[in-house]
């Protein structure tokens, strides 16, 4: 199990002091093996609660557990280490690194070319168009996202948590139908837990389970069908509700 307990997260408001909350006190399990959709407008917390999991930002306060164990006080290497993967909103270019070395990597073993053009068929890309390519400036936006989530999803054999930040963002409209095929095989064939920060409706109605940030806090939590009638109402409730299950 993931736990997040009163976690809060703030950035400076100006340099005369003052400071804005990104993430208010916000608590939540969130089961082994569970599907869940991260949702809420821009700016409410989402992207930011997806790195205080990862440890790319370090909260002001509050505790994060995976399996009973306190994990606040590791970095991002102990984490991934530990079970958690992360694939990026705006992934990182490595000019000098092939697809497959970079797959490889993430794998934690030398992947044969049937293994790493399987994942990347799992993105909508052509294996051997790719494989050798390096992954630096001659590729569009679009390709290096869909290699970064085949990257995540090459460790989804040794980690418990996977997370996608927007995995949608920049993708044509045919890989973008792949993926959502592909998160639904990854949730019934792996253990893992899926994390996926979207405001894709088609991401959201597939998921186990919904999560609603809106300035800073847990402001819906339930079925997709209960979450999505309620999001546009989101303003009008403050408080956390917990839908029925």
């Amino acid at each position: 199990m993931l736990r997040l307990q009163n976690v809060t997260f703030t950035v400076p408001q100006n340099e005369k002091g003052g400071k804005n909350t990104i993430l208010d006190d916000v608590t939540l399990d969130i089961e082994d093996g569970s599907y869940v959709v991260v949702t809420g407008p821009n700016g409410g917390g989402k992207t930011t609660l997806a790195k205080v999991i990862m440890g790319l930002v370090k909260p002001d306060s509050g505790r994060i557990f995976l399996d009973g164990m306190d994990i606040s006080a590791l970095d991002v290497t102990a984490r991934s280490e530990a079970g958690i993967s992360y694939g990026f909103q705006q992934p990182p270019r490595f000019k000098g690194i092939t697809v497959r070395d970079l797959l490889s990597i993430a794998a934690k073993r030398k992947l044969k070319k049937d293994d790493a053009c399987h994942l990347l068929t799992k993105v909508g890309l052509c294996a051997t168009e790719y494989i050798n390519r390096e992954v630096d400036t001659s590729l569009s936006g679009g390709e290096v996202k869909r290699i970064e989530i085949a990257t995540v999803l090459a460790r989804a054999e040794t980690s418990k948590v996977l997370i996608f930040d927007e995995p949608e963002a920049g993708i044509d409209l045919w890989s973008f139908h792949r993926l959502t095929k592909t998160f639904r095989e990854l949730h019934e064939e792996s253990k893992c837990t899926i994390i996926i920060i979207s405001h894709q409706e088609r991401i959201i109605s597939q998921a186990d389970e919904v999560l609603l940030i809106a300035d800073g806090k847990l402001s819906l939590r339930g079925k997709p069908e209960d979450i999505l009638p309620s999001i546009d109402d989101v303003e009008e409730k403050p408080c956390m509700v917990e839908l029925d299950k």
